[in-house]
């Protein structure tokens, strides 16, 4: 047995070492290599609307994307993406859009903070909107 500078003992830390690279080898020879990013998928949806108004006539269509993904990475969150493209529905526009991405961290129990940046063609200037959300 060695003893280092400071009087530790080389030796164990040498076996450490050697046990870490051992597992390390047989995990990746048996492939079971662990995965430093996991997503789970919860809602991705594409819809097509026909819209209408009150009175019945005609408010133009809407193609609407929504995909909210849990991630894994370095800590759990979720991030949410929202778009509606619509055709026909702003008077005097032949279309717009409607962009919000979010990213969700769940706090306690219910509780979230949350922060989106939201764009589209009828706002003037990007919104950035933090919060806390509360799921029930």
């Amino acid at each position: 047995m060695v003893r280092g500078r400071f009087g530790q003992e080389v030796v164990l830390r040498k076996s450490f070492g050697a046990a870490v690279l051992s597992v390390l080898i047989t995990a990746a020879i048996s492939g079971a290599q662990p995965k430093l990013v996991f997503i789970e998928p919860i809602v991705n949806e594409v819809s097509l609307y026909h819209n209408f108004l009150d009175d019945g006539s005609r408010a133009g269509q809407t193609l609407q994307i929504v995909s909210i993904n849990g991630i894994d990475l370095l800590t759990g969150f979720q991030v949410e993406f929202t778009a509606d493209f619509n055709r026909k529905m702003t008077p005097g526009k032949d279309s717009d859009y409607y962009l919000e991405i979010g990213i969700v961290k769940p706090v306690i129990s219910r509780f979230a903070l949350n922060y989106q940046r939201i764009h589209g063609t009828f706002i003037a200037n990007p919104i950035n909107q933090i919060g806390v959300r509360y799921s029930f």
